[in-house]
């Protein structure tokens, strides 16, 4: 998983300014989940293709009752979530009392710590570095965030400790497939866990929260290994209050990129909401296989169960490759074809298509609706290969790409999914044009142009 880097320090030593020089000009990291998008302290990133999670912090500086401490809790919380410390110090104000109290309570966490200390333009360096050093953190950092000097060798340092997104994988193939049930809180996540796996692995009960961080859980069945990731539910922005259920947020967003296969778990007797919707986005737009699992069905009037399945065609259509299974995790009704499912999932996740094929799916579905016209001109697309696995990725190629209209689009990647059977994962298409050989070489002759000219030249001497 992404490593989850923590900004901590005092007021006004610009944690805010690293962390958009660190996120860049990217969104938060969810715009719709709770507690992302009111305070935006959550956001990623990359460096050198090393990819990161960073949180930033309310301020830090002896706080003991009202909103301050509450600012400083949720600080020293996120500490204790993160992966790593980035601690800021302002270069031009020197090391203060505050400064050393935070570093004292930063080394009691055992947390990888890097001293940063920000504003180094303008000041004698080697004196404020000097300064730095009686922290007793090891090697301070300098850097201007504004400027972003100093912050790319700051990051390689940092996210050196960590293994690489390859390295990673390599590590985990152990694990089999893994599988991050998601959801509101108290649809029945962990009880789907507890029937899976045949016996009360996880708490389960009616509060709400009850699971606050992602927990995994290897098994095996049928001979397949899995690991379960069972995660913290999804709340809207305005019922998110306590600071740790944003952290279960982001385990929760971990959970899903690390996972093969997601179960979203619905409670058909709250039926779909606005969050739903937002975390099944999520997961399309991380590529992962889906199975949908539509909890509590049992004991539900005929009318009530037509709303639901009328609610799911309406509300989430972008997920119409997922299979959908009404369920009882209860009682056990359906959860063994939602693993049915997850494993048909996986392997159409990994398939790998031969070229002709895909370029004779395309030539039928061009052939019964052919593409429009732009400025007079047919798009043509000519062939078809597969650019990539999980999800499945096929390049098409032809001219005038870039301006095939989104409809059409859709209309090539149902017909794709359509033809070679891809339930449980997206599929992604993309277009490249090929150049023109020719362009800007008016005087090229072809071949058979040459050929011609030179029979012509051996008549004309023929009859001198």
């Amino acid at each position: 998983m992404k490593p989850v880097l923590a900004l901590v320090g005092r007021p006004n030593v610009g944690k805010s300014t690293l962390f958009n020089r660190l996120t860049g000009t990217r969104d938060a990291l969810v715009a719709d989940f709770p507690g992302l998008t009111r305070d935006r302290k959550f956001g990623e990133g990359r460096v050198g293709g090393r990819p990161y999670l960073v949180v930033d912090t309310g301020g830090l500086g002896g706080e003991r009752e009202g909103l301050g401490a509450q600012m400083a809790a949720q600080s020293w919380l996120a500490v204790e979530q993160a992966d790593a410390v980035l601690f800021l110090v302002d270069a031009r104000d020197g090391i203060t009392a505050a400064d050393e109290e935070i570093a004292d309570r930063l080394r009691a966490t055992g947390k990888p710590v890097f001293l940063v200390v920000n504003k180094i333009d303008g000041v004698d360096a080697d004196a404020a570095l000097a300064e730095a050093w009686a922290l007793g953190l090891g090697q301070p950092h300098p850097v201007s965030a504004a400027h972003g000097r100093g912050v790319r060798s700051l990051m390689e340092a940092v996210l050196a400790g960590f293994p690489a997104a390859g390295e990673a994988a390599e590590e985990d193939t152990g694990a089999g497939i893994k599988v991050a049930v998601v959801g509101r809180p108290n649809v029945g996540k962990s009880t789907l866990i507890n029937r899976i796996l045949g016996e009360e692995r996880v708490v389960a009960c009616d509060v709400p929260g009850t699971t606050r961080d992602a927990i995994h859980i290897p098994f095996q069945r049928d001979g397949e290994r899995f690991t379960l990731i069972d995660t913290a539910g999804v709340r809207r922005r305005a019922r998110v209050r306590e600071a740790v259920e944003k952290f279960s947020v982001i385990k929760t967003l971990q959970a899903v990129e690390e996972a093969n296969v997601v179960i979203m778990v619905l409670d058909a007797r709250e039926g779909i909401g606005d969050q739903d919707a937002s975390l099944l986005g999520f997961v399309v737009e991380q590529g992962r296989a889906l199975v949908i699992a539509v909890n509590k069905w049992d004991g539900l009037d005929p009318a009530r169960r037509q709303r639901i399945r009328q609610e799911l065609e309406r509300r989430l259509p972008f997920v119409d490759f997922a299979p959908v299974f009404f369920i009882s995790a209860l009682h056990g009704t359906g959860v063994g074809e939602v693993m049915d499912a997850v494993t048909e999932a996986y392997a159409n996740a990994r398939r790998h298509f031969e070229t002709p094929r895909l370029t004779r799916i395309l030539q039928e579905l061009v052939t019964a609706h052919p593409p429009p016209l732009v400025r007079g001109r047919r798009i043509k697309l000519r062939y078809a290969h597969q650019g990539g696995r999980n999800p499945p990725v096929i390049v098409i190629h032809g001219n005038q790409t870039e301006r095939v209209p989104e409809a059409y689009r859709r209309y090539l990647v149902n017909g794709f999914r359509r033809r070679l059977q891809l339930a449980g994962t997206p599929l992604r298409i993309e277009f490249k044009s090929g150049a023109n050989p020719y362009a800007g070489r008016r005087n090229v002759l072809t071949r058979r142009q040459l050929e011609k000219r030179r029979r012509l030249k051996r008549h004309v001497r023929g009859r001198r």
